[in-house]
């Protein structure tokens, strides 16, 4: 069930309704109700994906029980590498399976021979790689003994299937997510308008930004070898636009439901197209993921410990494999390489040309330096949205500044589609106040909101387009 599927406001409705009439004193009850309404939500792709989230839920509980009832140091890493190998093997098999066969499967035909490897039909239950990395890191800080493991089965289970953020994050912490869901919340005035508008601009930039460039860029890389002129720079911006409003508009729903409920989610997006450098941009681009990877990849293999020359092993390392986390294909893993090249290159300046200390903090300067980190970005976009290094090299090569009639029509339809999107990116950006409509008069809130619904039923895309990060 997807977001901005007919069917879910319906869901939700209903949901919704039961979750309210319950009542705040009946959190448990509460709780039962949401696990429930999670299973549903989550069985209506595959009821046999099922079977793998409650696979994953009972053996973490578990682990993380005995793992804080032991005081044998051996034990408790013996224990943690069973969430380990449990949680990414299933992630291995499903996700990674089928992507190193083939890989194989190639090289061998580039040394003459001819494999006869067995082809696998593996289906990748939605989600999966979220809801993986949630899990484990519960497991790892009651490893860590940053928390206790928790004894409710049924907070558990819902910390780990709760609909709103199952099956593209933001990718909480049990030590922010579990309190929430083991206490009573707070369904408040407050928290429903701030709820109600991350829904409606969430549905906006799918809906009308991130369906509607789609529209323009699928075309170029679709018929990529015909592109010419400005059309690869109009694919990857069209591309761009696309992916942070599909990601973040979800991010932006699933963050409003759980305000509704009295839930309060990780912020997954800061803005990141303002960032003024690499570093700056994994602070604001998918957080919850970036932070992960920090906590848990690149803390573990030494972090900045050991010399600069591991820091920047580390960050590479860390880096390429989470690009790999995002898809089975060589271009996101490129992609991950690309930017972990990029983040040791601008650690190695400031290693190297005293640091920040010569940087222009002033608006003059941050905005020079966001300017100069698009192109670097956008070959970084190019990188993961192109299938294959020959789709790359041929977009690369024929870009000139050529301004075709579809180069000429796509920018006029991106520009009229994102113009709000850069509005309110500056707006937020000048108020450091992402939710700065919230400050608005009650009047021109209402005309603000009337405004984007009427929006999306004029310009919104009919038939509803799967979120990007599902296949992930």
């Amino acid at each position: 069930m997807q977001f901005n599927s007919w069917i879910f406001p319906a869901f939700f409705i209903v949901v919704y309704a039961g979750y309210l009439a319950l009542g705040a004193r009946r959190f448990r009850a509460q709780n039962a109700w949401l696990l429930a309404a999670s299973w549903l939500f989550y069985g209506y792709w595959d009821w046999r994906f099922l079977g793998i989230l409650a696979l994953s839920t009972g053996i973490d509980f578990v682990v993380a029980r005995k793992i804080q009832a032991s005081d044998d140091d051996a034990r408790r890493r013996r224990l943690l590498l069973v969430s380990l190998f449990t949680n990414l093997g299933m992630l291995g098999f499903f996700k990674y399976c089928n992507f190193f066969i083939d890989s194989t499967a190639r090289l061998i035909r580039e040394l003459g021979f001819e494999p006869h490897l067995p082809t696998l039909a593996i289906v990748l239950p939605v989600g999966i790689s979220f809801y993986t990395f949630q899990t484990l890191s519960y497991t790892i800080d009651v490893h860590r003994r940053r928390m206790p493991a928790t004894n409710d089965l049924l907070a558990f289970s819902l910390f780990v299937s709760f609909f709103p953020q199952l099956v593209a994050g933001p990718i909480e912490r049990a030590q922010q997510l579990l309190p929430q869901i083991e206490a009573p919340r707070r369904v408040t005035a407050a928290g429903v308008e701030a709820g109600l508008w991350l829904i409606v601009w969430g549905y906006f930039k799918k809906t009308v930004i991130a369906d509607q460039a789609a529209l323009v860029a699928n075309p170029i890389f679709a018929g990529w070898e015909s592109a010419r002129g400005l059309e690869p720079l109009l694919g990857v911006l069209g591309f761009t636009v696309h992916i942070y409003c599909d990601f973040s508009g979800y991010s932006d729903i699933a963050r409003g439901l759980a305000k509704l409920m009295g839930f309060e989610f990780t912020l997954n997006f800061r803005l990141p197209y303002l960032a003024t450098g690499p570093a700056d941009f994994w602070r604001r681009w998918h957080v919850s993921l970036s932070t992960w990877l920090r906590d848990y990849l690149y803390v573990p293999l030494g972090g900045n410990r050991g010399g600069r020359w591991s820091l920047y092993r580390n960050l590479f390392l860390t880096m390429a494999l989470g690009g790999l986390w995002h898809g089975a294909a060589w271009p996101y893993v490129l992609w991950g390489s690309y930017h972990g090249l990029l983040l040791v290159g601008e650690r190695m300046w400031r290693d190297f040309h005293g640091g920040a200390r010569g940087e222009d903090y002033t608006t003059l300067g941050e905005w020079t330096r966001i300017v100069l980190f698009w192109p670097l970005m956008l070959i970084g976009m190019a990188i993961v949205r192109c299938e294959s290094v020959p789709q790359f090299l041929t977009l690369w090569g024929a870009q000139s500044f050529e301004l075709t009639p579809r180069a000429a029509r796509g920018f006029g339809d991106l520009l009229f589609y994102t113009w709000p999107l850069v509005v309110m990116q500056l707006a937020q950006h000048f108020t450091r106040d992402l939710l700065v409509v919230l400050r608005l008069p009650v009047v021109l809130r209402g005309l603000l909101v009337g405004a984007l619904v009427l929006a999306m039923f004029v310009f919104g895309v009919r038939e509803p387009v799967e979120f990007f990060y599902f296949q992930f």
